[in-house]
């Protein structure tokens, strides 16, 4: 019965329509995620594969505070441009760089941790495993971030030789994002070799087993 609610609640959720920002599928991390829902013990909820944001600067989170979202790597045109847009705007403005991102709701506590394991292993070192009574939420994260105002009152707050070195190391951080994803992907393809290989092995003695006891049979 447990198994049954899990699966049914794994259908619902993977059924309902995509609400992120981007409004579409994240190409960048959907493989990763389409091999976790091929497991019974495992469903995705929601998922990132890293982002660039600039953001009206607010305690609250409410409608309307995103200015610009970038799911690539950025440009110092594309930067500059998208600054100009809110100039003489009194708003304060935050540069928002974020690592890829996971959420993932697992059948059991000891599933949960094979799954955290192998993305420690990948690199997702700010990781951590939320356990309640009727769910365990495995939240995934990488460590690659930047964050700082980049405008106040309508005024840039730094020069173009900050903003090179700014989108610089952003690119750095996002490429550096997505290799870790392509290295928890394959940690999760190795387990399953892994695991046919242990199969066809356990077959092989098995079938081996049978021959003998058919001989020893025959021999009596």
């Amino acid at each position: 019965m447990v198994e049954d609610s899990f699966l049914k609640r794994k259908k619902d959720v993977l059924s309902k329509l995509d609400k992120s920002s981007k409004g579409e599928w994240d190409e960048k991390i959907l493989q990763l995620c389409e091999k976790i829902n091929d497991s019974d013990n495992y469903y995705t909820t929601s998922s990132c594969s890293g982002r660039v944001v600039l953001i009206v600067d607010e305690d609250k989170k409410q409608e309307g505070l995103f200015v610009k979202i970038y799911h690539d790597k950025i440009s110092l045109e594309d930067l500059k441009k998208d600054l100009t847009l809110v100039l003489g705007k009194n708003e304060k403005i935050k540069f928002k760089m974020e690592s890829c991102i996971l959420h993932v709701v697992c059948k059991s506590l000891e599933g949960a941790q094979i799954l955290y394991d192998k993305a420690k292993l990948a690199g997702w070192k700010k990781s951590g495993i939320i356990a309640t009574k009727n769910h365990v939420v495995l939240e995934l994260n990488s460590t690659e971030r930047l964050e700082f105002p980049i405008m106040c009152c309508g005024k840039i707050l730094v020069n173009d030789e900050f903003l090179k070195i700014i989108v610089k190391e952003t690119n750095k951080k996002l490429e550096k994002s997505w290799k870790k994803i392509g290295k928890f992907m394959k940690l999760n393809y190795q387990n399953i070799f892994k695991e046919f290989a242990l199969t066809i092995c356990i077959i092989s003695k098995l079938i081996k087993a049978n021959s003998l006891l058919v001989r020893s049979l025959r021999s009596i």
